[in-house]
């Protein structure tokens, strides 16, 4: 299989390795974009192995869309529209301070800045963990904080996922009313970050939408298996799980 799809001058030479690390990658979107919440980090961290930091990004943004739209047309009725309109205009924001900062550096300082921020999700992850009864202020500074945290991160490395599940976490949001208004809001916020990967940064190509359509059916399997899973899963084991998982990834993004 690996072969015949690098017969396509289109594609990049992939290994196989990274190959299952895409396609892991893109099953994996699926079942979070389903309301597995958490592994949004190690979605990344396997793009960004495989694809480099910031061109990973490009390859992720359009997957992210297709999975947005399946979440949005799945959970659409669960949505409180007043906690995403208290979320979007900050994160919008957040968007365009990270298209300005992200446009100027490195490959190496965009990847270790992502293995940066996730080191610090992964900590919060793990506050939230140990004092789940602590007061989450409910005020305009904490949603305004963390919608431009989500925005920025976002737009750096498709990371916005921590920082909104705090914010969802503290609005005290059942289970499908927390998707469904997650769904709406990542698919607004990633449709309008499209213009701005393949205008300002350009990490959107030929190359990177072959690749996407090679793994759109990985993302629909994804997204159905975790569909199944969110009645099943253990949630505390499941977390703890991801935590590991996800340190372990921001290391090997930061020393690679």
């Amino acid at each position: 299989m690996v072969n015949y799809l690098q017969d396509f001058t289109i594609l990049p030479k992939l290994t196989m390795l990274n190959w299952f690390f895409a396609i892991l990658g893109a099953f994996l979107l699926g079942v979070g974009k389903a309301g597995i919440k958490g592994i949004g980090v190690v979605i990344v961290t396997l793009m960004a192995i495989v694809f480099g930091g910031k061109s990973s990004t490009g390859v992720l943004i359009p997957m992210m869309v297709f999975a947005d739209i399946l979440a949005v047309i799945y959970y659409h009725r669960h949505t409180q529209w007043k906690y995403l309109g208290k979320l979007l205009p900050t994160m919008i924001i957040g968007v365009l301070i990270g298209v300005w900062l992200g446009n100027d550096i490195s490959d190496e300082l965009f990847r270790r800045l992502m293995g940066a921020l996730i080191l610090v999700i992964v900590v919060i992850m793990i506050v939230m963990d140990k004092h789940t009864s602590t007061h989450i202020p409910q005020n305009s500074v904490f949603s305004n904080s963390m919608g431009l945290l989500s925005g920025f991160t976002s737009m750096i490395g498709n990371l916005a996922g921590s920082f909104s599940n705090i914010y969802f976490l503290a609005m005290r949001l059942p289970k499908n009313e927390f998707i469904g208004t997650a769904a709406w809001l990542f698919f607004i916020i990633n449709v309008f970050k499209l213009p701005f990967h393949m205008i300002v940064w350009k990490t959107i190509s030929i190359q990177s939408i072959s690749i996407n359509l090679i793994l759109l059916p990985i993302i629909i399997f994804g997204f159905y298996t975790g569909i199944k899973l969110v009645k099943l899963i253990n949630n505390q084991l499941y977390r703890k799980f991801i935590i590991l998982v996800t340190a372990v990834g921001a290391l090997l993004i930061l020393f690679k």
